[in-house]
């Protein structure tokens, strides 16, 4: 249990914009937000462009 709360991003569920309407509306449930977080890292992750080392 332990090893699954020090994966969370507790820093950016606790900083989402609350009363703003430009933003999406915030996700208060913690799984729905770590599952949402994953897919846009993902996303960020697949995005970057990564030079390859030729032999």
């Amino acid at each position: 249990m332990i090893s699954a709360l020090s994966k969370f991003p507790l820093f950016q569920y606790l900083n989402q914009p609350l009363f703003e309407k430009t933003t999406a509306a915030p996700v208060l449930n913690p799984r729905r937000f770590l599952y949402l977080h994953r897919i846009e890292l993902l996303e960020r992750c697949l995005e970057r462009e990564f030079k390859s080392s030729g032999k």
